[in-house]
């Protein structure tokens, strides 16, 4: 996320019509102190993360501080599978983003989170986020809403294979793109640009030549139903709902905060900047995230 102060701010926010207020009033403290406070006070947490967990993996983020894009929107499922131009960029691009995204590792976030699970807090983590981190930190009961960077979906036979191999594939096909760099970008891409991609070749599917896809749900396209229902069966049971590192502006998000604030669930957010739900908060910390959970890894 975008550097801003480090101060951390409370706020209490009257709801949106039709929306119960939070059950809760926000405690005096400040910062990691009421955020500790919040999370000992209710007994089974729904966790839902995103960009600004995997910051300090070394993976950007999306948005600014005000909630705004901060590059050009990412390719549209519609955009993907129409245009093979549009296919040929994106997998060029992915094939110098995936030698670093690939080798992420997980930092201090997903590491207090594992704690927060092993303390028997968080039922379920719900992440927007398709790095697999918080896997490779140890979270067991998670589900990836946006799916995983790192499987590849043949989208006409619905194969899945790993993305290391279709990596192999696209540096034999391609070989001259092999020693090219750029920055990083969100999705495991890298900002490529003011190359000729309509050289670029993409392998097919092996086993039917069918289009290749990342196993991830592209903007314009739904996600699995299943992946919602079993989500909202958590926040059902759940007393409260933690936000860490997501500004909810993509409505897959959001309407969880909006259910939560319906069942008159509290719900604390730490994030730096504007989120979507900020009038539903109980709790709103301002700081990294590693900053805001810390004291999970110190108990």
């Amino acid at each position: 996320m975008p550097p801003c102060h480090h101060r951390a701010v409370l706020r209490a926010r009257q709801n949106v019509a039709s929306i119960p207020a939070p059950a809760t009033s926000p405690p005096a403290e400040t910062g990691s102190e009421a955020l500790k406070a919040f999370i000992g006070r209710h007994r089974r947490l729904f966790v839902l993360t995103g960009a600004g967990c995997s910051t300090d993996s070394g993976i950007p983020d999306y948005r600014d501080a005000d909630g705004s894009w901060k590059r050009a929107q990412p390719v549209t499922y519609q955009a993907f599978m129409g245009e093979e131009l549009t296919r040929k960029r994106y997998w060029a691009r992915s094939l110098v983003g995936w030698r670093r995204f690939g080798h992420a590792l997980p930092n201090g976030t997903h590491r207090a989170l594992v704690q927060l699970e092993q303390l028997g807090k968080s039922q379920l983590l719900l992440t927007q986020n398709v790095d697999g981190l918080h896997q490779r930190a140890g979270s067991r009961q998670v589900v990836d809403m946006h799916g995983r960077l790192d499987t590849v979906r043949c989208m006409g036979c619905e194969q899945r294979s790993p993305r290391h191999a279709l990596q192999q594939a696209l540096l034999e096909h391609n070989p001259d793109w092999a020693t090219l760099d750029a920055a990083d970008a969100p999705d495991g891409d890298a900002d490529l640009d003011g190359h000729d991609f309509s050289r670029f070749n993409v392998p097919p599917c092996p086993h039917c030549g069918g289009v290749l896809k990342p196993d991830v749900v592209f903007f314009g396209e739904n996600v699995p139903r299943d992946r919602v229902t079993m989500a909202m069966q958590a926040l059902d049971e759940a007393d409260a709902m933690l936000v860490v590192g997501s500004s909810l502006m993509v409505f897959s998000g959001y309407r969880f905060a909006h259910a939560a604030a319906k069942a008159g669930k509290p719900i604390a957010a730490v994030n730096l900047g504007r989120t979507r739900a900020d009038p539903l908060l109980s709790l709103k910390v301002e700081q990294p995230c590693a900053e805001a959970l810390g004291f999970l890894l110190e108990a």
